[in-house]
């Protein structure tokens, strides 16, 4: 029950043995005590503009007034989970492409968001606090006079009122009344509640992103997913070129340089052995590290695009592979995808699959790249069991593409990958 929402609760025949009327008792004098602070605040805060706007002073702070309902609303939809449980709702704001207040004001300003809750400011502070103060004097605050009235009476020493209806002057009838109260205060317990639901359902309503928002807040993840991917793309070449052009250029004049120093080393001499030690393990180090550029992003990728690099990365699998390719050049964020997708389904093959031979198909047709990397394998093949392809996925999805892999038990396999895209003009090789 403690788990349900309010307003799911009152159908539940425990529901006053639950928390549900204690959360929705504290909702609505939250509720209150917030409604009361804004008013006055809301107060205080117009008089002192409209004070110092008779010297211009006050000017500046009447647009801040406009931005108040912000921490009122995020304050709100995270009140909700008092009465339920869901997740608070999210908040319908953007975040600036700048840094900096400026950018901020700006982007609040243009909000319909942002008047709306205002809207709600004013809502909370002009009615909504009124209607929870008497909701909660009807239903809370009378059947607790008349509970209390026992100690009323051994406070005053004579005769009382109680909750303001009748007189009471001896403790048997003062505790008939406290009875009274106890017995009132169980029913109207549900109403409590069902207004505490009411109240925070239009609170969520007035608060919560609209589908536009939402559709908006959607397109500003994929374009900041997607400015993620190339800042990540752009890192990538730049340690490709450092590596190229600093690491393994050393590596280079180091290997000539002890390559000239074992001819100069008299033969069958410990200094000879030595060197001819050295210099075979400079030439594996420049090995691997050639490889290690190559899988970082290969050279044969930015010169000649997608296929040609699908037929290096084809010739150096451990696994035979047929190919059939023919695509022009595409964009470059789709190119770098298709080819590691391509790499790392060739990887899984020789590592997984016990397949024999594998087989790719590339095509572009209607403006949609489309790869097929089938195996001849054992099938059974879950991406979910990190295969590395789950980020490859999300990488395609930036690109509004999909990545797909059917495996049955004992196969084939076959992963589908489509990116929608225009080809492009051939490029020319770089100097």
């Amino acid at each position: 029950m403690d788990g349900e929402s309010v307003w799911t609760g009152l159908r539940g025949r425990a529901y006053l043995g639950s928390s549900a009327p204690w959360r929705a008792l504290a909702y609505l004098l939250g509720g209150v005590s917030l409604g009361v602070l804004v008013l006055l605040g809301g107060l205080l805060g117009l008089t002192v503009s409209a004070a110092l706007t008779l010297v211009l002073v006050g000017l500046p702070l009447l647009p801040l007034l406009g931005l108040t309902g912000i921490p009122i609303a995020a304050l709100e939809r995270r009140r909700l989970r008092l009465v339920d449980p869901r997740p608070p709702a999210p908040t319908p704001h953007r975040t600036p492409e700048a840094p900096g207040i400026p950018a901020w004001f700006k982007l609040r300003v243009k909000e319909q968001a942002t008047w709306r809750e205002l809207a709600y400011a004013a809502l909370l502070a002009l009615v909504l606090w009124p209607l929870d103060l008497l909701v909660l004097t009807c239903t809370v605050g009378a059947p607790a006079l008349l509970i209390a009235t026992p100690a009323q009476l051994a406070l005053d020493g004579g005769e009382i009122r109680a909750a303001k209806l009748w007189l009471v002057s001896d403790y048997p009838h003062a505790f008939a009344t406290a009875l009274l109260g106890l017995l009132l205060l169980a029913p109207l317990l549900y109403p409590l509640g069902a207004y505490a639901a009411a109240r925070a359902a239009l609170a969520r309503l007035l608060l919560a992103p609209r589908e536009a928002e939402l559709t908006t807040q959607l397109a500003e993840v994929t374009r900041s997913r997607a400015r993620l991917v190339d800042a990540f793309e752009a890192e990538r070449r730049r340690i490709e070129r450092d590596l190229h052009d600093g690491a393994q250029q050393r590596l280079v004049a180091l290997t000539m340089t002890l390559g000239l120093a074992r001819l100069d080393a008299a033969p069958g001499s410990p200094l000879a052995a030595q060197l001819a030690t050295a210099h075979d393990g400079a030439g594996k180090v420049l090995a691997e590290l050639r490889e290690l550029i190559r899988g970082i992003h290969p050279q044969v990728l930015a010169d000649y695009g997608l296929a040609a690099a699908i037929e290096d990365a084809a010739d150096r699998s451990p696994v035979p592979v047929d190919t059939d390719l023919d695509l022009p050049r595409l964009p470059e964020p789709v190119e770098s995808a298709g080819y590691f997708t391509t790499r790392e389904a060739l990887t899984n093959i020789a590592r997984h699959s016990n397949a024999p031979r594998a087989h790719i198909r590339a095509r572009h047709e209607g403006e949609i790249l489309r790869i097929d990397v089938c195996d001849e394998g054992d099938g059974g093949a879950d991406p979910a069991r990190g295969t590395g392809l789950t980020g490859l996925a999300d990488r395609i999805a930036v690109l509004d593409g999909t990545l797909t892999v059917t495996s049955p038990p004992g196969g084939p396999t076959v992963l589908s990958m489509e990116i929608p895209c225009r080809a492009q003009q051939p490029r020319a090789l770089a100097d």
